[in-house]
């Protein structure tokens, strides 16, 4: 028997003791798919992770083997890779997933308790210490319904599953936030790259149409383009006590680079030939793995980086530099097309490409409206951000000391 479990001792008053077979059982109904069918779908990749929730769903029309149906009120907990916390309450009939376990709460058990039941760090600690199979890892209803818990009366599992969910309605609405936010910007880099902010009538250039006062330089013409390097790792004279900033194409990711992680000696600038790039310096990812290649940043700090970025200090008056990052996020598809398919270096883009980057140049006064518009939206899309990181973190904290009884519902304002 595992000896993960969610038993509180002492007993809380009404509380009392259960395994988690006797709270809810298992769904067995089968379904065999139809085609053109259109009963609802849903597969592991339809559950979000770590969190109660779905992020989509299927058609039976897109599966052919036997599935489990199960009912609205049903709960959906993936046993392939339990550690990865899929699991969720449906509001609608349909089909899952064989990797998907359907339990439904039995009377006396609030089925949406029982929805964040399954979330508690000690419910998927026992799930994880009972997979079998190293490639799939496995858990299996003989073996989750023999977790040990202490349930709540009734009444208490409702207060408790009402305060979490709004909670989670809480953080989820940040999630919509930060999705329109996202798709807000996108569309008006299309329209205010193209079109500006005059009125004017457009012009067709190499990279599409655009205002008439605009022009089209290459990146090498406004910037200094070049990109630095690794000092040894096993040389400590680069590394120990290292006071110079130095960034790996990691950061690229921050988008606003106002710090390092890493730092190298003056011996290690001198030595290795690095170059201090200034503030306000764009940097490329011209390699990396997954999102990472085709990336932009503009870094806030005088620093070195590693040969997997490039950078572009411009010396150009004319440029606002933070109006270029915003250009090239409308240019990362392509960039990262350019490195795989076509560009000098296969994966890779090179400094001298870069340098031929087409870049529009509106006036300065122009570029810096269109960038506080951009930075008017991200600085919008990080408080949601951040709101929907501290709603998480309270989500967690709540689902912990609710479900254990360290705090009870009447200490938050709800009488049971």
């Amino acid at each position: 028997m595992s000896d993960y479990n969610l038993l509180i001792d002492p007993l809380p008053a009404g509380w009392k003791n259960h395994l988690f077979g006797d709270v809810c059982d298992r769904v067995k109904d089968s379904y065999q798919p139809v085609d053109g069918g259109d009963t609802p779908y849903v597969g592991l990749e339809h559950l979000a992770q770590g969190f109660p929730a779905f992020v989509g769903r299927g058609t039976e029309s897109d599966i052919k083997s036997s599935k489990t149906a199960f009912k609205a009120g049903d709960i959906l907990f993936g046993k392939l890779r339990p550690y990865l916390r899929k699991g969720a309450r449906a509001d609608f009939d349909g089909v899952c997933s064989t990797d998907i376990l359907a339990f439904r709460a039995r009377a006396g058990c609030e089925a949406t308790f029982l929805h964040f039941l399954i979330h508690c760090d000690e419910f998927i600690d026992h799930a994880k210490s009972t997979t079998s199979g190293v490639q799939h890892p496995r858990t299996s209803w003989p073996s989750l319904k023999e977790f040990r818990l202490t349930l709540p009366p009734l009444p208490e599992q409702k207060k408790i599953a009402h305060i979490l969910s709004t909670v989670q309605r809480a953080i989820e609405a940040q999630e919509r936030i930060i999705q329109t936010t996202t798709e807000l910007k996108k569309a008006l880099m299309h329209k205010l790259l193209t079109e500006g902010l005059r009125n004017e009538p457009q012009k067709q250039t190499e990279i599409g149409p655009m205002p008439e006062s605009w022009e089209v330089v290459e990146l090498g013409s406004l910037a200094k383009v070049g990109n630095g390097s690794t000092p040894k790792r096993a040389n400590e004279a680069y590394w120990e006590g290292g006071t110079i900033p130095w960034l790996n194409s990691t950061k690229i990711h921050d988008r606003f680079i106002t710090e390092a992680d890493q730092f190298v000696t003056p011996q290690a600038v001198k030595e290795c030939h690095l170059p201090r790039v200034a503030p306000n310096s764009l940097l490329i990812a011209i390699t990396g793995q997954g999102k990472t290649l085709g990336n932009s940043a503009i870094t806030r700090i005088e620093t070195c980086i590693n040969q997997h970025l490039a950078y572009a200090q411009f010396h150009a008056a004319k440029i606002v530099p933070v109006f270029v990052l915003w250009f090239m996020q409308t240019r990362y598809d392509n960039l990262r097309a350019i490195a795989h398919g076509g560009g000098s270096t296969k994966g890779a883009l090179t400094c001298g490409f870069l340098k031929t980057l087409p870049i529009p140049v509106p006036s300065r006064a122009e570029q810096e409206e269109i960038a506080t518009t951009f930075q008017t939206l991200e600085d919008k899309q990080h408080f949601a951000v951040r709101r929907q990181a501290g709603l998480q973190n309270l989500f967690r904290t709540l689902l912990h000391q609710l479900m254990t009884a360290k705090t009870r519902v009447h200490e938050l304002g709800f009488s049971v």
